[in-house]
């Protein structure tokens, strides 16, 4: 991509002066980081583990271990992260390219956020999917999740060399941590959304991670689509299994988060904020806003609750089931008589 197509695509964008990060978070990512925040402790112990691991550690690291970009240095990515930062109106945070075949992205960091691509996402996408995707990870660094970001990133790496470090104490702030960061996710897929203002390319980009492949570019939109319908709507048996399959994953499975945006989109929430009308920094909704977060969270909770509760009637129907269709097939009310 030169700089003229680069240029293209700004002309094209809807400025959002002083918006807030409220603008896309989804009231579950909120519900559970004021969930985290009122463990005794936490915000404290966070802080000091991260700062015993140190952030100038992380960023000595990608400074060693990969390219960072700017003006001169991959100046066409530098342009499209310029172009995000100016849309969303923030300031624009150092980014690094990681040469790693994992196709993903991150933000990390707490005093001073800093974003890293991997080099094979940059592959296998668009200029407007790697816009999405830089819009995504400035999206967390202006909703505060770095901080967060970082601490389970440091736990996951503990949990990976089995340290001793992570214990029973700190399991339920791993998974509370898991937790909130599939919700972060689909905030900032919003954030992506509205930095590069176009719907396929937010959802090509989920595509390319579900399983993009170098050299092709004819993914089917329409039928990744309907393959996230088909997920969603799965219910019994299979619900159970949706939520044990997640419960260890940093992100959600990327149709659900293609069924999340296309929600906020049909919903008209995208809409509404590329009209103009979002709230602004310092002028967030009053407390009814934290009520409704409060009440979100309340809902998601019953939910996973209620399928850990009913997991023995899930199992019990299938297993009728199974028995019905076997009793179909031998023609007999006793399938123990064959």
């Amino acid at each position: 991509m030169d700089l003229a197509e680069a240029y293209s695509l700004f002309a094209m964008t809807v400025m959002l002066p002083e918006i807030s990060p409220v603008a896309w978070e989804h009231p579950t990512d909120r519900a559970a980081l004021n969930a985290l925040r009122k463990i005794p402790g936490f915000d404290s112990l966070l802080r000091k583990v991260v700062g015993m691991f140190a952030e100038r550690n992380f960023r000595m690291l990608f400074k060693a271990s990969a390219i960072k970009v700017g003006p001169n240095q991959y100046r066409d990515i530098h342009q499209l992260l310029e172009e995000v930062c100016a849309t969303l109106d923030t300031p624009v945070p150092q980014l690094y390219i990681s040469q790693t075949p994992i196709v993903n992205a991150g933000a990390y960091g707490m005093d001073d956020p800093f974003i890293i691509l991997n080099s094979s996402l940059i592959e296998i996408s668009s200029p407007a999917e790697v816009k999405a995707v830089l819009g995504h990870e400035v999206g967390h660094i202006m909703s505060d999740h770095a901080l967060y970001r970082t601490m389970l990133y440091i736990l996951l790496q503990l949990v990976a060399s089995r340290s001793p470090l992570v214990g029973s104490a700190m399991l339920p702030i791993l998974l509370a941590l898991l937790e909130w960061s599939r919700k972060a996710e689909v905030s900032c897929d919003r954030a992506g959304l509205l930095a590069v203002q176009d719907l396929d390319a937010s959802l090509g980009l989920l595509a390319n991670m579900a399983g993009g492949m170098r050299g092709r570019d004819d993914i089917n939109l329409t039928a990744f689509v309907e393959q996230s319908d088909e997920y969603r709507d799965s219910s019994g048996l299979d619900a159970y299994f949706k939520i044990m399959a997640t419960l260890g994953q940093t992100h959600p499975f990327a149709v659900v988060r293609v069924a999340e945006l296309r929600n906020w989109v049909d919903e008209g929430a995208y809409a509404a904020v590329i009209g103009g009308n979002y709230p602004k920094r310092g002028e967030e909704p009053p407390q009814s806003y934290i009520s409704d977060i409060a009440e979100a969270g309340t809902m998601y909770s019953d939910k996973a609750v209620g399928v850990f509760e009913n997991t023995e009637k899930y199992v019990n129907k299938a297993l009728t089931s199974f028995m019905e269709a076997w009793q179909k097939t031998m023609g007999t009310d006793d399938p123990g008589t064959r």
